[in-house]
């Protein structure tokens, strides 16, 4: 390839298709380059780099759990986590989830540090190399009756217990689940430390989501579709307004005069 002959649109749009691995080889020759445009076309590049191998760093790090638990024998491990603990209204939610080993997606983490918007690029980006998954939801009138932390076990149990490949080891993300029947290991922040935690804290958060907004349908005037069942003013002016509705949680309304 030489640069030499080729306008500086040309070398752009031919380091745009290629892969970032292979982009390196170029970089020195785009230095040499002596046009003022091609010292800042390297720029550009040498930035792209750089961000792909930090993103490599980072999902090497959210490998970690998994690996030392592959080294030690283990085949199949799951990461579980819940999506809508703390709503006044609506299920709580729980995904687990098996990759398969040092998956590498870029942009993952924790469901609550990333966009909507990306959450849902994301979501149909792990339900396709998930060697198993599986979601499952706990209605509020459930957690109502049983209170939000066995709902929340309960919820996670079953998502885990549910999968078709049986995992050896579960990371489960918060605290201790008591009556999880798999081996396992509670991470606190576990969706920032574990892959396979992200990816389940992921599809449970998507999985809420979409469901409270056919609800937002439903009941227009709480405001489903913007606040998503949580405590917002404009969530709790309304449910003093119009009362609760069905989907409402009614052990999390007892101090809201109505």
């Amino acid at each position: 390839m030489d640069f030499s002959i080729m306008s500086i649109k040309q070398i752009d749009a031919y380091l745009n298709g290629l892969p970032v691995e292979e982009l390196e080889k170029y970089m020195d020759m785009l230095k040499k380059d002596t046009r003022s445009s091609a010292s800042k076309l390297a720029e550009k590049y040498l930035m792209k780099i750089n961000k792909y191998y930090n993103e490599l760093e980072r999902l090497q790090r959210l490998n970690w759990y998994e690996n030392r638990l592959y080294e030690k024998g283990e085949k199949y491990i799951a990461g579980v986590d819940e999506a809508g603990r703390g709503p006044l209204a609506g299920p709580v939610f729980a995904a687990a989830v098996i990759l398969p080993p040092n998956t590498f997606i870029e942009g993952i983490d924790d469901s609550k540090k990333i966009s909507e918007k990306k959450r849902e690029q994301l979501y149909p980006i792990i339900i396709s190399k998930a060697i198993s998954y599986r979601i499952v939801s706990v209605s509020e009138k459930e957690i109502d009756s049983m209170g939000i932390l066995k709902a929340v076990h309960r919820a996670m149990i079953e998502a885990v217990t549910g999968l078709e490949v049986h995992p050896g080891h579960v990371l489960i993300d918060g605290n201790e689940v008591k009556d999880m029947p798999i081996p396992h290991t509670a991470l606190v922040k576990g969706d920032s430390l574990s892959i396979s935690i992200a990816a389940a804290s992921i599809l449970a958060k998507v999985s809420r989501d979409r469901y409270i907004k056919q609800l937002d349908a439903l009941y227009p005037q709480y405001g489903f579709g913007k606040h998503k069942g949580y405590g917002t003013r404009e969530h709790i002016e309304a449910i003093k307004k119009f009362g609760m509705c069905p989907i409402h949680r009614k052990s999390f309304l007892t101090k809201i005069n109505m």
